[in-house]
């Protein structure tokens, strides 16, 4: 059987992301952190299944109390289920400098030239953009009291 734990007490609302100095600058690197920050909060919120294999039962009792299991098949293969980070490098030191020493700040930035240089937008439906200027056209015409 298994059980998800839902997590955060329910918190389902986050706010800020991009934003330097409460919001009076935007940072297009802090928005892929912020984005990274926001997604493993979301892959939490699904809840984490509680089982006998996700909790490694069987490897600790192959291993034993005390012992490291970090490197036992089980825990490798569960390790990255609370999260997954597109962006947060979790090498350890000496493999993190052997891989270049790159910071995050230039991870991030790295990610922001990709985006602005690969990314495609999906145009917005000619219907749906329709309705949303019908939308609009009545705001303003309620704003200017006709």
């Amino acid at each position: 059987m298994t059980t998800l734990l839902p997590a955060l007490s329910g918190a389902n609302t986050l706010y800020g992301a991009g934003m330097l100095e409460l919001g009076m600058t935007f940072s297009m690197e802090q928005l892929v952190f912020d984005n990274d920050m926001i997604a493993m909060t979301k892959k939490v919120m699904e809840g984490i299944p509680v089982n006998e294999e996700s909790l490694g039962v069987q490897a600790i009792q192959e291993v034993g109390i005390g012992k490291n299991f970090l490197a036992h098949k089980q825990t490798r293969k569960y390790i990255d289920l609370p999260s997954n980070p597109q962006l947060i490098n979790r090498l350890m030191l000496g493999d993190w400098r052997n891989a270049g020493s790159k910071d995050i700040a230039t991870a991030a930035h790295e990610k922001v030239e990709d985006v602005m240089k690969n990314h495609v937008v999906t145009p917005i439906d000619a219907d749906i953009l329709k309705d949303m200027k019908a939308i609009v056209d009545k705001a303003d015409r309620q704003v200017a009291g006709n």
